[in-house]
């Protein structure tokens, strides 16, 4: 015996809309669709790095409070070209040049005590001013060193927010400061064509073959201070063995009651 062939029921107007729609939204906002417009640094930014910030001395005073005396190169890893050139420090002749920023650059502007001024020049472009010399380094996240960039003391700096390191959130009892953002160490530079300078103000050297990378990471005390550490890698085949590390902590300000914009100095 035969069974009957079961056709098949016809769409009705209802199921045709809605199949209509879904394209549509599919369309739309599937792989059809345009993709959504990029972010600008400013609005990806993991964390707010803007404010006053003074820089927080626990260690390296006899390099950092006070003028290093002629030859104290200690930490820095300087080859026999360094030393040699760094040994012919002589702070009248900086003076008699006009280089009295030679230890303002940005290789080392950050480990001068003082305070920095960090805000938003446009969308994509950080700024970071510094009292202790008056200097201004831009940190650009939508473009390259141009070919053609003149060297000067702070160079030109590429930005970008890093990829996570360690994860975010509060921390366990007794572990210290809250990882602040979605990222590990939030903020990466990379600096190049840069005007030769000093690494201290007694003169050890970097040159313009120096290309400096930097990390900053900001987190959260218990108490409410909030804090930023920049880890500092100098790489400068000219005059250094290896790469010059150091490490340094600034402390939020409530204002800029404290600002103190100084010049240069050589000695």
């Amino acid at each position: 015996m035969m069974r009957a062939q079961r056709k098949p029921l016809p769409y009705g107007r209802g199921s045709v809309s809605l199949l209509l729609a879904a394209a549509s939204l599919y369309a739309q906002g599937g792989r059809g669709g345009p993709p959504p417009a990029p972010k600008t640094a400013k609005e990806a930014a993991p964390v707010d790095l803007t404010g006053y910030w003074v820089s927080v001395v626990t260690e390296d005073w006899r390099w950092r409070m006070v003028t290093p005396i002629k030859g104290d190169f200690a930490s820095i890893p300087l080859n026999s070209a360094g030393r040699k050139l760094g040994n012919e420090w002589d702070p009248a002749q900086v003076e008699a040049a006009g280089e009295q920023c030679r230890a303002y650059g940005a290789p080392a502007v950050m480990r001068i005590p003082g305070r920095v001024h960090i805000t938003w020049q446009d969308e994509n472009t950080l700024k970071i001013e510094t009292d202790a010399g008056t200097q201004t380094r831009l940190f650009h996240f939508d473009g390259k060193p141009p070919a053609d960039g003149k060297p000067s003391w702070q160079g030109y700096s590429v930005a970008n927010w890093e990829r996570p390191v360690r994860g975010t959130g509060l921390p366990l009892a007794g572990l210290g400061a809250v990882r602040e953002g979605n990222h590990g160490r939030s903020l990466e530079i990379v600096t190049t064509q840069l005007r030769p300078g000093y690494l201290r103000k007694n003169g050890p050297p970097y040159s313009a073959n120096t290309v400096l990378n930097e990390y900053y990471d900001l987190t959260k005390e218990p108490n409410g201070d909030i804090w930023f550490h920049v880890t500092t890698i100098v790489k400068d085949p000219t005059y250094l063995e290896e790469p010059f590390v150091t490490s340094t902590d600034f402390k939020k300000e409530p204002d800029g009651a404290k600002w103190n914009p100084m010049p240069c100095s050589a000695r």
